[in-house]
């Protein structure tokens, strides 16, 4: 098992925003990798049956770093997102992937954020002098009106962005104060970790995640801003990711560049064909009407053109893959089939991304939930997806669950 490396030498040398690294997340890598408490807590409450039998016999193994455990923002079930501490967490738990969903500042910089217009619920910014340069200043809640506010990352230059203080990504609608508004963290996360994270470049993650040998997964993030933005265009913008790579020398298959616009993916292949040949291609509802109804007329795709076109992975959300048959029991939906058919790979998300399962778990099982009831049913769920679906990788918000699955089934 490779040992984690996180000396200011090692793991810091091309990253001058970690010159001063945290004590107690340098402590955290070095203590190796670990499953915690979650794994065993999410096992004692499956149903009895041969699944639960056969993941408890493995609660005592030791882990081992799986690339089917992806690291989804870090694991931001208790961690700030796409900060370090996140990821060395997600790191610690075994996560093969790491992810950083990159976007751009206004001097066109990349950053590891989820949206170019998420520093209102994600960091302090509403609560700084920056607050006077976000695109929608905060407007507290007043009536039946929510508490407003927006600000991006195009807001910014890369010095400014780097001020900020990263936090839990949560808001408060009703609140009258910048303060309260900073507020809001879902009672199932938690702020024990906010205190002085660290905010990411995506040059810095990438220093980061191979000093943690761990591989990557960077998302192009859709604009909040019209493109060309102050001529850097969306291919300007898909050639940079790539670069950034190419610049820290690393191997194009440790990368998976992820996409949910079909333009990039294919930009990739064509002009990065080595980085292009794993190129990722996101989908959802946001990117493929109809795509709900489990319907292939309404797809808006083949999934034989896409393999045709050189499109290798393809990673729609959970509920997309899984349906249930005439007896209630979670199977494989036709996209996956037809996936599967197209010799395509699937990668999918997101475990762990939508708090305990007893109400049926949310949107990311809200094709399945007549058969969701308990948080024992996350392992059920990774069953179907590893051993029907055939996934080759599951994004989890607390990858020591994942990690855990795929150390037991040997994935």
């Amino acid at each position: 098992m490779n040992k984690f490396c996180m000396t200011a030498i090692c793991a810091l040398v091309a990253a001058p925003a970690f010159a001063e690294s945290h004590m107690a997340a340098d402590a955290m890598a070095k203590a190796g990798l670990s499953y915690g408490v979650r794994p065993a807590f999410l096992v004692s409450k499956m149903a009895d049956g041969p699944l639960k039998d056969e993941l408890a016999a493995c609660l005592g193994n030791t882990p081992e770093r799986t690339a089917f455990s992806i690291g989804h923002r870090g694991a931001p079930l208790m961690f700030p997102e796409h900060t370090a501490e996140s990821n060395m967490a997600a790191a610690a738990m075994g996560a093969g992937i790491l992810e950083c969903d990159v976007t751009f500042t206004a001097d066109k910089e990349l950053v590891c954020r989820h949206a170019q217009n998420d520093l209102h619920t994600t960091t302090n910014i509403v609560a700084t002098d920056l607050a006077e340069k976000c695109t929608t200043p905060f407007t507290p809640a007043s009536g039946d009106a929510s508490a407003t506010a927006e600000c991006r990352t195009s807001d910014l230059t890369l010095a400014e962005f780097q001020t900020l203080e990263p936090k839990m990504d949560a808001s408060n609608a009703q609140a009258t104060t910048v303060e309260d508004y900073l507020g809001g963290t879902a009672d199932w996360r938690t702020d024990l970790y906010v205190d002085d994270a660290t905010l990411l470049t995506h040059a810095e993650s990438i220093a980061l995640f191979d000093s943690l040998g761990a591989d990557f997964t960077p998302e192009l993030k859709s604009p909040s801003v019209e493109m060309p933005y102050d001529g850097f265009s969306q291919e300007d913008y898909a050639q940079k990711l790539i670069d950034e790579y190419k610049d820290a020398g690393i191997d194009p298959s440790r990368v998976w560049p992820q996409s949910f616009n079909l333009d990039d993916v294919m930009y990739w292949i064509e002009a990065e064909p080595e980085f292009g040949a794993q190129a990722v291609y996101l989908i959802d509802d946001s990117s493929i009407e109809g795509l709900d109804g489990m319907d292939a007329s309404t797809w808006g795709f083949e999934p034989a053109e896409l393999k045709a076109q050189g499109v290798n992975y393809v990673a729609p959300a959970i509920p997309f893959l899984l349906t249930l048959n005439d007896a209630g029991e979670m199977v494989p939906s036709e996209l996956a089939t037809a996936l599967t058919e197209a010799d395509i790979e699937i990668i999918t998300w997101t475990l762990e991304r939508s708090g305990p399962l007893a109400n049926g778990g949310g949107w990311y099982y809200h094709t399945v939930t007549d058969a969701i009831d308990s948080d024992g049913d996350y392992f059920e769920v990774l069953d179907v997806l590893a051993q029907d679906v055939g996934v080759a990788g599951v994004f989890s918000d607390w990858p020591a669950t994942t990690t855990f699955y795929a150390n037991c089934k040997g994935l």
